[in-house]
């Protein structure tokens, strides 16, 4: 057995996981070689295997391809290494601070809508505001305690997207913000296939306010919402990394104060 041959049998093989990023990202081995400071030759070598690639060399791929931390760990592992960052349950006591945070977001939101999903769009945490919208459109509150995902809820025939006045526009407006954060959230994908047969044709309306508002059929008529999402800052935890807080601000006065008299009911 040759040279080449011997390295290429002893070296782990990541050709997987590190070319699926950089393809993913739609970026050319020549330019995430200039992005890293390294010959395309070289960096061909790591992803085909042919050459074993140092840690460091790893994370300063895996940086320039700005991967999340947990496709950061896959890649290490394939290539023998351990993995950089731990996935810890929001349940830990470890994460008590950051419990604490979301909590104090959550509340300080009131009376408005406020929730946190996970990269899957999971629901973890909501506030009193969200479930006073959940009564203002006749949804049982109890729903989010069981295994909710929002987009699953928004996107699928019979979910809360009939509730929706401008449903076309709000579902396309979805399923294009999760098919992007798809590119880098595995756990999304499945998840997008079994929604795609009801994804109605994306539309591009001409805009007529700084932010969409998605307006929704309810008890005290229709109400106009947009959002905004929080994030935690440089972390170092798969979990802590996947979470996002959205919260719905109301887009006039009269959603303003169906909002305030639902949290006072």
């Amino acid at each position: 057995m040759n040279n080449a041959a011997t390295s290429a049998a002893s070296s782990p093989n990541i050709a997987s996981p590190l070319a699926a990023l950089r393809a993913q990202r739609r970026i050319s081995q020549l330019e995430l070689s200039l992005r890293v400071g390294v010959s395309q030759r070289h960096l061909s070598c790591i992803e085909t295997g042919r050459s074993r690639a140092s840690r460091e060399m790893l994370i300063a791929v895996l940086d320039a391809l700005e991967a999340p931390l947990d496709e950061r760990n896959k890649v290490l592992l394939a290539a023998g290494y351990a993995p950089a960052y731990r996935e810890t349950s929001l349940d830990d006591p470890e994460m008590a601070p950051v419990r604490a945070a979301l909590t104090h977001l959550l509340e300080a939101h009131d009376p408005a809508p406020a929730l946190v999903i996970d990269g899957a769009w999971n629901l973890l945490m909501a506030n009193k505001g969200l479930r006073g919208l959940m009564r203002l459109l006749g949804v049982d509150p109890a729903l989010l305690e069981h295994d909710f995902n929002l987009l699953r809820a928004c996107l699928q025939p019979g979910g809360l997207r009939h509730l929706c006045a401008n449903e076309d526009e709000v579902c396309a407006a979805l399923w294009q913000r999760a098919s992007s954060e798809a590119q880098h959230v595995p756990a999304l994908r499945p998840l997008l296939e079994e929604l795609r047969p009801h994804v109605p044709r994306l539309i591009a309306p001409a805009p007529v306010t700084p932010l969409m508002h998605t307006r929704l059929r309810s008890s005290a008529g229709e109400l106009a919402l947009f959002s905004a999402f929080t994030t935690f800052g440089t972390p170092l935890d798969v979990t802590v990394a996947s979470l996002r807080v959205e919260h719905f601000f109301p887009a006039d006065a009269a959603t303003r104060a169906a909002l305030m008299r639902a949290a006072s009911d």
